[in-house]
């Protein structure tokens, strides 16, 4: 599964979009005159683009089937994991690498980001 974030800013009638594209999908900002709203795609850009650089390498994930998650190596070796439970239940899952391995849990609605050396 994969998100892309096409539109960065739209007006309040949530245009400009491309033809046959999304007509109700929010940009990562939405302009009306000289006011900016910042929607949910603004801070999940921000929040991703803190801990995942330019360069780094997405990692293939396996976690339960409730949870969204995305996994990258960084130009620094570190390992960044950031999961999703987009759902009303906690969600317990297992973290295995090389370097490091765990168990969490995840609240409902919450989203966690961690993060490791690969030494």
């Amino acid at each position: 599964r994969g998100v892309i974030e096409w539109n960065l800013s739209s007006n309040p009638s949530l245009t400009p979009h491309t033809f046959g594209g999304c007509n109700r999908c929010l940009g990562a900002v939405t302009i009306d005159g000289d006011t900016v709203t910042r929607n949910p795609g603004y801070y999940t850009i921000a929040h991703a683009s803190k801990f995942v650089q330019p360069g780094s390498v997405y990692l293939p994930t396996d976690v339960p089937a409730e949870l969204a998650s995305a996994a990258f190596t960084t130009p620094d070796g570190e390992r960044v994991l950031i999961v999703l439970n987009d759902t009303e239940e906690d969600h317990p899952f297992n973290v295995t690498d090389p370097a490091q391995s765990f168990s969490t849990t995840l609240a409902a609605g919450a989203v966690a980001t961690f993060v490791w050396g690969t030494d």
